[in-house]
């Protein structure tokens, strides 16, 4: 909410309006949260390296069993401050991708906590992590199908085919509690390779982040053919949070990996791009990208 704060500053000088401007709150949503990866990536790595003893990682393939894992506190911890500082957060899409990511990286640090004290691969049972996801896909289904201020299209588009239209009506619920939940668990298969991972997110981040912007104005919506999606702006700037944040783990994250994200950042992540594609309409789009 800073930038609200700096906005006001406006009548002294006309400097401080262009913080009203999406596209630079999302450059600064970006930068924001690079920095903060950068800069606090070494001291966050020391901490788990100290936490994450390398006898509890023996797991891990022989070249990897000192790489310290939970390294999704960082992108958290960065995406949310750079959130809080740059978007709006009256807006509900924002709040339930808040929502979301702390509730999976909950559950994913609960995961990868088990893992650290009993020096195991063994973590939280399967059926405890399943319900956690189903559980935050399914609230979010509610709210986005029930929140009168949203008023949200629960249509299914088909990707290049024009008026190619699957209306599901309250069936929507159950839709977008299996897509957070099958991508969730999707980015989390993909944690432990090298730069995988957050690379792969970061693409999305980024073909989500352009949508969200184009399908947010009414004139690029109706010239692409895509349905508008009012107040979807304040996505943007989160897709830009998220990618400062992708680009600065990856930093620490490509080989030879210092950190992996753990099921505290996977698990997290994957349930983020599964949400993006919901607000944008883009659900099916997920399996030409995944």
């Amino acid at each position: 909410m800073l930038y609200k704060l700096l906005y006001r500053f406006t009548p002294y000088w006309f400097g401080f309006n262009v913080f009203r401007y999406v596209t630079v709150r999302t450059v600064l949503a970006t930068l924001t949260s690079l920095f903060i990866t950068i800069i606090f990536g070494k001291n966050t790595i020391n901490a788990l390296r100290h936490l994450c003893h390398p006898n509890m990682l023996n797991f891990r393939q022989e070249s990897k069993d000192k790489i310290p894992t939970m390294g999704g506190l960082l992108i958290l911890g960065s995406i949310l401050i750079s959130t809080f500082l740059w978007a709006d957060l009256k807006n509900t899409y924002v709040l339930l991708l808040v929502l979301l990511s702390i509730w999976l990286a909950s559950f994913g640090f609960w995961d990868d906590y088990i893992k650290l004290k009993q020096q195991s691969h063994k973590g939280l049972r399967p059926l405890v992590k399943i319900l956690g996801q189903i559980g935050i896909g399914f609230i979010v289904g509610l709210i986005l199908y029930y929140h009168p201020a949203l008023s949200f299209n629960t249509s299914v588009y088909m990707p290049f085919l024009k008026n190619v239209v699957f209306p599901l009506g309250a069936y929507y619920i159950l839709f977008a509690t299996f897509l957070i939940v099958a991508t969730s668990n999707a980015v989390n298969l993909t944690d432990g390779m090298d730069g995988l991972a957050i690379a792969s997110v970061l693409m999305v981040a980024l073909t989500y982040g352009a949508i969200s912007y184009v399908v947010s104005n009414v004139k690029f919506a109706g010239y692409l053919n895509v349905p508008y999606i009012r107040g979807a702006e304040e996505v943007t700037v989160f897709s830009g949070a998220l990618i400062g944040a992708s680009l600065g783990f990856l930093w620490y994250n490509c080989y030879p990996a210092e950190i992996f994200m753990g099921d505290t950042g996977s698990l997290m992540l994957g349930g983020i791009i599964g949400l993006l594609a919901i607000i944008v309409k883009q659900e099916l789009s997920l399996i030409i990208m995944g």
